[in-house]
């Protein structure tokens, strides 16, 4: 009877499993994935046609075009562009802009969206508008009355002008996205430490500001890349071209009558590597950050 037993057991141990059915695919879903897929490709078509621009000599594209299959790709044009536009000495100067600027944008932003998250006082709501409508405002309506408060301050033409517009202008963003973050944050959090004796400092700096690193390091990343890529700031405010961003120096790659547009595309692909070269050291604090809150 045992052997048996052993045998049906056996047997049905032996069983195919039968194959489990996929789910089809919903049609919205690879609706999506084909939106998506041709957004990213949109995104990396510029980038990668700047890449094929900057390795091909401006003789052979004078006579076959740029749209035609290459004959000879070099770095030449990456030489001559580092060497040309002084490319390492405009890269200090935007080292010098932007790494300040950002840190005080993350420092004041956090303090500004500490005290409109955590207390609850008459003109909260109102101040946070104000923050938040600031990014609303044109940069080029204000620049007439800017231009003439920076001559007056002594402001125009330093680095410590175009630190300080840029905190002004990007702390908005940064408040509001900061605020969100907080109020999300436990109250029983700032109570037990009330009652452990901590103040209003001790708070921010050990409790607080510690739970907001994957929004930080987001916001840092934005910060960055749109500080150092701004453009219209140093262009208005700053007059010698020694304090001239990197951004600016794509200039120096332009003559009065001509201009060698693969020359500066190598320019332009040397000047985007600092930020793609940030972005992937800080994917994962900032995925993480801008998918916070995705599960409420």
């Amino acid at each position: 009877m045992s052997t048996t037993a052993t045998t049906a057991r056996t047997a049905r141990t032996a069983a195919p499993v039968p194959p489990l059915r996929r789910r089809p695919v919903p049609p919205a879903r690879v609706l999506l994935h084909a939106v998506l897929i041709t957004c990213a490709v949109a995104w990396m078509v510029p980038l990668l046609w700047a890449v094929y621009t900057s390795l091909r000599p401006y003789e052979e594209t004078a006579v076959k075009g740029y749209v035609s299959w290459p004959d000879t790709l070099n770095f030449d044009n990456y030489v001559t562009a580092w060497t040309q536009a002084e490319l390492p000495k405009y890269f200090v100067n935007s080292l010098i802009i932007a790494i300040p600027a950002v840190v005080l944008v993350l420092f004041l932003s956090a303090m500004a969206a500490f005290v409109l998250a955590r207390f609850s006082f008459r003109f909260n709501i109102p101040m946070l508008m104000f923050f938040t409508a600031a990014n609303l405002l044109p940069q080029q309506v204000i620049i007439t009355p800017l231009y003439r408060m920076f001559l007056s301050l002594g402001l125009y033409n330093t680095q410590l002008g175009i630190i300080l517009i840029n905190v002004a202008f990007q702390m908005g963003f940064c408040v509001f996205v900061l605020s969100n973050f907080m109020k999300a944050l436990p109250d029983e959090l700032g109570e037990a430490a009330q009652v452990d004796g901590a103040g209003i400092w001790r708070q921010f700096f050990q409790i607080i500001l510690p739970l907001t690193r994957p929004a930080m390091a987001a916001l840092g990343t934005l910060q960055f890349a749109w500080i150092y890529n701004d453009f219209f700031w140093a262009l208005v405010l700053l007059r010698d071209g020694d304090a001239m961003p990197v951004t600016s120096a794509l200039n120096n790659l332009k003559g009065a009558f001509f201009t060698d547009n693969n020359l500066v595309a190598a320019g332009a692909v040397m000047i985007a590597i600092p930020t793609i070269a940030l972005f992937i050291v800080l994917q994962k604090h900032f995925v993480a950050g801008l998918t916070l809150g995705s599960n409420k």
